[in-house]
């Protein structure tokens, strides 16, 4: 390819990449993805390609749809056996968070939802909620009808609607504070205090610190609470399992409120919050390595505050 195709595509590789990976939930898949759309606009006949951006958000749209629809990703993908792989505040991958609808679409709690939806669902979803497209583009990289579209953006509203926690956007100052209030009654043993600080259909979502072979979950105000505070529990076992005594810093991920692990600068657990009317709606707590990779080492180059909890 000559630089002006090279440049073209380059210009557009962020907004792929942030499109594949609210897709897909994963951004390794995203990056390969975008890669295999590279390797298709090189193919091309390019000349023949009237909107370079329109095209190359139709053909990673379907790559992304093909890795969805696969055997292999219905396996890995089963509700309840997978969590989306969570990215730090500021990793372009997280794409346009202009208005409410952009940064809800990558939370971890409307991305685990979407799993719930239809490929197609998911797409139109995506494309219309994240990045504003009109139905009738939308119609055209999927090979719909306008009216299709509009449907599956209809339904896919309303089923994530109907199962979503919480929703209503909050002050990031606000929901940080009922964090590290939340970690301070946990890792003192507050357990009453933890209690007046969930809502009332709390939820936890946990990979059982990366060892589980099904996600773990918890539901009720008790049972979310005994979860976080024998998560947060210092003992001997806990520190030769994660290599050492983590510090636990608030960050943002996904644009949401979390806690981080780290031990060495490495980022060994995270647990993300979703708040609303002023408590804690939802935990997912993720753990497993290959999940928390990019994360951890966005970490290392993240000017971070001191630590919410020194030691554990």
């Amino acid at each position: 390819m000559d630089s002006a195709a090279i440049d073209r595509f380059e210009a557009s590789r962020r907004r792929l990449a942030s499109l594949a990976y609210r897709l897909l939930g994963s951004a390794a898949d995203a990056e390969d993805a975008v890669q295999d759309t590279y390797l298709r606009w090189q193919a091309a006949d390019r000349e023949r390609v009237e909107v370079p951006e329109a095209w190359l958000t139709r053909v990673v749209t379907n790559l992304c749809l093909d890795r969805l629809r696969s055997a292999q990703a219905r396996h890995e993908r089963a509700v309840g056996a997978w969590l989306p792989e969570p990215l730090l505040e500021g990793d372009p991958m997280l794409g346009p968070a202009d208005t409410f609808e952009q940064r809800e679409s990558v939370s971890l709690a409307v991305l685990t939802l979407m799993e719930r939806l239809s490929p197609v669902e998911r797409a139109a979803y995506v494309l219309r909620e994240a990045f504003s497209y009109p139905h009738a583009e939308i119609a055209g990289f999927l090979g719909i009808t306008e009216s299709a579209s509009q449907q599956h953006v209809h339904r896919a509203r309303r089923r994530i609607a109907a199962e979503r926690r919480g929703g209503d956007e909050v002050d990031p100052a606000f929901a940080r504070r009922i964090v590290e209030e939340f970690l301070v009654a946990a890792t003192s043993g507050r357990t009453e205090r933890l209690v007046a600080l969930l809502t009332a259909d709390a939820t936890v979502i946990s990979d059982g610190a990366g060892l589980a072979r099904r996600l773990l979950r918890y539901e009720t105000r008790e049972r979310v609470a005994s979860y976080a505070r024998a998560g947060f529990k210092p003992t001997a076992a806990k520190r030769r399992l994660a290599g050492g005594s983590p510090a636990f810093h608030i960050a943002l991920v996904n644009g949401s409120p979390a806690v981080l692990a780290v031990i060495d600068d490495r980022v060994v657990g995270a647990g993300v919050f979703e708040v609303s009317d002023g408590k804690v709606a939802s935990l997912y707590g993720i753990a497993a390595t290959d999940r928390l990779a990019r994360l951890d080492e966005a970490w290392r180059q993240y000017e971070s505050d001191a630590p919410a909890v020194h030691t554990w």
